[in-house]
């Protein structure tokens, strides 16, 4: 019981926006897991792009706010890493990168 005293009158426990400001963040990434699924004809560039900032952004503040807050880092280090490969997705696609099926000898 001592622990869930603690958790809910700690600095970054439920009572506080350090809690439910990430907890509801988990959206974002939950949501670019989710679109994994589908064609990445669909996936819009710009926005995978001011995503990939924001989440860097985002872990930068995470950690330099005091009391660290944990949550949102992994949050947006989650969601950084989800972006970064929609953004290689989006790249294939619209042949800014190789592909992998093709051959190196050819021109």
């Amino acid at each position: 019981m001592q622990i869930l005293r603690t958790f809910w009158n700690s600095p970054v426990g439920p009572k506080t926006t350090h809690f439910w400001g990430p907890a509801l963040n988990w959206g974002i990434p939950i949501a670019a897991i989710a679109d994994i699924k589908k064609p990445p004809e669909k996936i819009s560039g710009n926005m995978t792009s001011v995503m990939c900032a924001y989440s860097a952004l985002g872990m930068r503040f995470a950690w330099m706010v005091q009391p660290r807050n944990y949550l949102l880092l992994g949050c947006h280090a989650v969601n950084e890493t989800v972006q970064l490969f929609q953004l290689s997705r989006c790249a294939m696609a619209h042949y800014y990168l190789p592909q992998k099926n093709q051959d190196p000898t050819q021109p």
